[in-house]
């Protein structure tokens, strides 16, 4: 049984499709970080293990996450909780950890719809990654949202940032510690009506985003 990690605020109208497409033989531990749409009840109906994270910010919904994950295969991956991916494309992104090619598995969105991934959201995440590919060496080309890894070599790497910064801040210690990332394309959806990206939908989400990761930079 491979865990996934769904790091949750605000995501109610799409967790019950979402949940309803995971493959077999993966399981979701949804991470509620602070909800007033009752997404955690809303998981619980659907039958998810769900865990309630009091500290805000990403990396600490999806480091709780990671604790709480208790993989058979030793596999975990993480994914945006928010209907913008399809789980079916979570054995195509663990294949290459599960095989021994690579340590982490990341996506690379491809927008499958006009204006699913806004041009200022793009254009943070292009400049990012062009950084990321200068300071580490890896050959990717965005920060991943939706990966897999094995959770003892996860934790190895002691990540610290608890907020937008996570995603980054794994790729870089990755680099650091001598892994082969793999990256696979993913097609990138339109979110569930009702939901809202807390870094893709607005200018000031992503100026955050940028801010955090800038700072992991800079470390």
């Amino acid at each position: 049984m491979t865990d996934v990690v769904l790091p949750c605020r605000n995501e109610a109208p799409a967790l019950p499709a979402l949940l309803a497409r995971m493959p077999a033989g993966y399981r979701p531990i949804v991470v509620d970080n602070g909800s007033t749409d009752g997404s955690a009840a809303v998981a619980r109906a659907c039958g998810a293990e769900v865990i309630t994270v009091a500290e805000p910010g990403y990396g600490a919904a999806v480091h709780a996450g990671v604790l709480a994950a208790d993989p058979d295969d030793g596999v975990l991956c993480v994914m945006d909780a928010d209907g913008s991916f399809d789980p079916a494309q979570l054995p195509a992104v663990a294949r290459p950890v599960r095989a021994g090619e690579a340590e982490l598995g990341t996506g690379r969105r491809r927008p499958a719809a006009p204006g699913v991934w806004p041009l200022h959201a793009r254009a943070g995440n292009a400049v990012l990654a062009r950084r990321l590919r200068r300071t580490t060496g890896l050959a990717v080309h965005d920060i991943g949202p939706i990966r897999a890894v094995r959770r003892d070599d996860l934790l190895s790497l002691g990540l610290r940032d608890r907020r937008f910064g996570y995603p980054l801040e794994l790729l870089i210690a990755a680099g650091r510690a001598g892994w082969r990332v793999a990256e696979i394309d993913v097609a990138y959806l339109p979110r569930a009506a009702g939901t809202r990206s807390k870094v893709t939908g607005s200018v000031l989400g992503t100026a955050r985003a940028i801010r955090d990761m800038s700072r992991v930079l800079a470390r």
